[in-house]
């Protein structure tokens, strides 16, 4: 299967280099494909994953404080935001309600830190009531 000791040492090194790029491009592209951001700050606040965007407008907060007190979960079928047909390993779905009714899972390692982090940056949003006073949170 292997060829022979014919082969020079470069080709081998040529050959192992070509490897660990294709795999580290992979994960580097897996990577930002399942980044998850919240950017409370800027012209138009939203939650990213990858290529996908809600604006923190369009988060019912209400349906996610009934969600982290797990009284209300997630529609039967609803898309991963960010484009999977499923979540990918290693991560679980929050669900996130918009203000339209449409629900959607949003990838995360760590749904409690995602939520609270939504949550203090949707009471942040202009023309929304603001539920604390100040813009720090804990």
């Amino acid at each position: 299967m292997l060829p022979g000791p014919d082969v020079p040492p470069l080709l081998w090194v040529l050959a192992v280099v070509a490897v660990l790029g294709v795999v580290v491009a992979g994960v580097v592209s897996a990577r930002r494909a399942w980044t998850v951001r919240v950017d409370a700050a800027g012209d138009d606040p939203a939650l990213s994953v990858g290529p996908e965007r809600v604006p923190l407008a369009d988060v019912d907060a209400a349906h996610l404080r009934a969600v982290r007190a797990g009284t209300a979960g997630v529609d039967a079928g609803a898309p991963v935001l960010g484009g999977g047909c499923s979540l990918p390993r290693g991560r679980s779905g929050l669900p996130l309600r918009t203000t339209d009714g449409r629900t959607v899972l949003v990838p995360t390692r760590d749904p409690g830190t995602l939520s609270r982090a939504l949550l203090a940056a949707v009471s942040d949003v202009p023309g929304r009531p603001s539920e604390r006073k100040g813009t720090l949170w804990s």
